[in-house]
């Protein structure tokens, strides 16, 4: 009589068995988090100041920029398209990021 063949551990299953072990859990999280390099808001000069404007005068909804803003102690450079630019709120949206122009430093149009 022929052993009947055993069921077949799923790939993925088989995979987990290969994957490396985290004995500290959140270990790299906090490693990331010490390494970051808190910085001080940059003040902007006159020039870079109307530089800024006349570059925000050109932003129309829709097209994707980038731009670089001041969040939580540190710059963050973000591309996407323009959800919403208002003015009354003065605050540029890019996809779901919510910016508000005092924390802009810069933007780089198409």
């Amino acid at each position: 009589m022929a052993a009947k063949p055993k069921n077949k551990m799923p790939i993925a299953d088989r995979a987990k068995q290969f994957m490396p072990f985290a004995a500290l859990k959140g270990l790299p999280e906090a490693l990331a988090a010490k390494e970051k390099i808190l910085v001080q808001k940059v003040e902007l000069s006159p020039e870079m100041e109307e530089e800024l404007d006349r570059r925000m005068h050109l932003i129309r909804r829709g097209e994707v920029i980038t731009a670089v803003y001041f969040h939580k102690d540190e710059y963050i450079k973000i591309t996407g398209m323009v959800a919403r630019i208002d003015e009354t709120s003065r605050l540029l949206q890019i996809v779901n990021t919510k910016i508000n122009f005092d924390d802009i430093l810069m933007i780089s149009l198409p």
